[in-house]
């Protein structure tokens, strides 16, 4: 089979995801891409970018790291935030790459209907330029997608937690309940192969919360006055002396 009758044939069963791949390969490696470009298709769009809602549950809101129902739904906070800042940047790739499409495609376009010396060569690069372009928005798009797909399931989670126990509009305020819950369970896992610096951290840590926070989750300030954590409004921790 010579390269007039391969091209044509690409040209009958090769989707377009696939025709700059097969622009460089071998005829036998050809034959293997266009029988496998619907599975090849379908692992694309199915495979996996960010966290499943499994591990959203039980990895990231764990109980060793969030043992509280306020540590969760404060995580979920910071968890949905970053997806939120990266769906922004995202959306700035998107747009920068749309402009870079029109240039490309004008470009070529000045390219075909020249007569200049090389104006064939520069313009088979500016295509590939435009291939490349194409497959990369194919990638930013997907990627949003699947931010999008997990900043929904944050948004339900922080829902699902916001029982009303906790005060919702200040971190802080039940760090003093949860942390030293956290540090107990850090501490409880300690063996005799943990680290020099795991060990030290948490013992350290955890003589310090026992030192200044009680059971109720008031804490000691240094100079001896009392920090009593509040479920109401936005940072309203009072001070009790």
């Amino acid at each position: 089979m010579n390269q007039n009758e391969i091209d044509e044939k690409r040209e009958l069963v090769a989707t377009d995801d696939i025709k700059p791949i097969l622009q460089v390969l071998r005829e036998e490696d050809q034959v293997a891409m266009v029988a496998m470009k619907e599975d090849l298709a379908d692992a694309w769009h199915k495979r996996q970018l960010y966290r499943t809602e499994t591990e959203m549950r039980l990895v990231v809101l764990n109980d060793g790291k969030h043992p509280t129902t306020a540590a969760k739904y404060w995580q979920a906070v910071r968890e949905q935030t970053v997806m939120f800042d990266n769906v922004m940047n995202k959306s700035f790739e998107l747009r920068k790459n749309k402009i870079s499409r029109l240039k490309l495609e004008r470009k070529l376009e000045r390219l075909l209907s020249s007569d200049k010396q090389n104006a064939d060569l520069k313009a088979m690069e500016a295509q590939v330029d435009l291939d490349h372009n194409l497959f990369e928005r194919a990638h930013i798009e997907a990627d949003v997608h699947d931010r999008v797909r997990e900043l929904k399931l944050w948004e339900q989670m922080k829902k699902e937690l916001d029982d009303g126990t906790f005060n919702n509009q200040d971190p802080n305020s039940h760090q003093s309940l949860s942390l030293p819950k956290k540090f107990q369970h850090q501490l409880n896992s300690l063996n005799d192969s943990s680290a020099q610096a795991e060990v030290i951290n948490s013992t350290g840590v955890s003589a310090t919360t026992q030192r200044l926070v009680d059971g109720s989750g008031n804490m000691k300030t240094f100079d001896g006055k009392t920090i009593v954590p509040s479920i109401e409004g936005p940072s309203t921790l009072k001070i009790e002396k």
